[in-house]
């Protein structure tokens, strides 16, 4: 029976399409966890109440695959080579959800690759996740040597940028573990100086509740007045602290799936509002943008445009 190592997990995983692959040693995030409680006792996660469950599994992964050695962490890249109009008369939609839902894509691919490495070494045991499950997904990223943490909690790769998915496997297997990179933004500021809502409250810590993206997905509720004005035509999600940061500007890199090249950039407030649950439903079967509902999305170019 051959034996895993990190060239063999590598070389499967860019087979099917993923950018970055790293590996961290299944710890407990013990500093980690203590300055999420900071952030939960702030109230930073808004309406996300999930985000303050599960915290033992958020901890330690071996509450999750109790045999749990290893994190393969790993970066899909969707950037891709348009850009929006900046026409006032349309409502912006975010970068990550300009095509097929990415938790679609890689889902398969996480299963494909889980399956060719059990078939190498049937001992191989695994679970993965991303973003649905009670794992911290950005901190085993960060370990793993996929980037850096930017001050607007977003990954930065020197080679890439920031514009990619991060999907973790929880494994039963040792490897070499990756070198952690250090914190490359330095002095610069332009992603808090160029939030128009200053949700980014100090580096490295987002307040959800005036995060656009926050208010324009996940909020089930009315758009707090006091951010009327401020959402400069982000219709769904928001992508300002990524564009203006310098890492992105000068090595981000395109993706290779057209899956992610763009069905919807922008839509325009008339649209939204003749469209009725059924042309919803078949217009964004198979897009992110069915997260926030109809009501949701017309809430939003409400509070945009009227």
């Amino acid at each position: 029976m051959k034996k895993l190592t990190n060239e063999v997990v590598i070389s499967k995983a860019k087979s099917l399409g993923f950018d970055l692959v790293g590996f961290a040693q299944a710890v407990e995030l013990t500093d980690e966890i203590e300055k999420l409680n900071l952030w939960l006792d702030k109230k930073f996660h808004a309406g996300m109440n999930y985000m303050g469950r599960n915290i033992h599994k958020r901890r330690n992964p071996k509450e999750i695959l109790p045999e749990a050695k290893s994190i393969i962490s790993l970066a899909l890249v969707y950037n891709t080579p348009f850009s929006h109009s900046n026409d006032i008369d349309f409502g912006k939609i975010s970068r990550y959800a300009w095509g097929k839902d990415y938790h679609l894509i890689i889902w398969e691919k996480l299963d494909q690759l889980e399956n060719e490495l059990k078939a190498i070494d049937s001992n191989f045991n695994s679970i993965s996740y991303v973003d649905t499950g009670p794992v911290m997904d950005k901190v085993w990223a960060v370990k793993a040597g996929l980037g850096w943490m930017g001050k607007h909690t977003n990954i930065i790769n020197r080679e890439i940028g920031s514009w990619f998915f991060i999907a973790n496997i929880i494994c039963n297997y040792e490897f070499e573990y990756s070198e952690q990179l250090p914190d490359f933004c330095g002095e610069c500021t332009a992603c808090i100086d160029a939030c128009p809502t200053d949700a980014i409250v100090q580096p490295y810590v987002v307040d959800s509740n005036k995060c656009i993206s926050y208010q324009t997905i996940e909020n089930k509720n009315e758009i707090d007045d006091e951010l009327k004005g401020k959402f400069e035509n982000w219709l769904f999600g928001c992508d300002i602290c990524q564009e203006v940061c310098p890492w992105n500007k000068k090595f981000s890199i395109t993706t290779s799936l057209k899956d992610f090249y763009p069905r919807n950039k922008e839509l325009t407030y008339s649209e939204i509002m003749q469209m009725d649950e059924k042309t919803f439903k078949e217009k964004f079967s198979d897009s992110p943008i069915k997260r926030t509902r109809l009501s949701g999305l017309k809430r939003n170019a409400k509070f945009l445009f009227e």
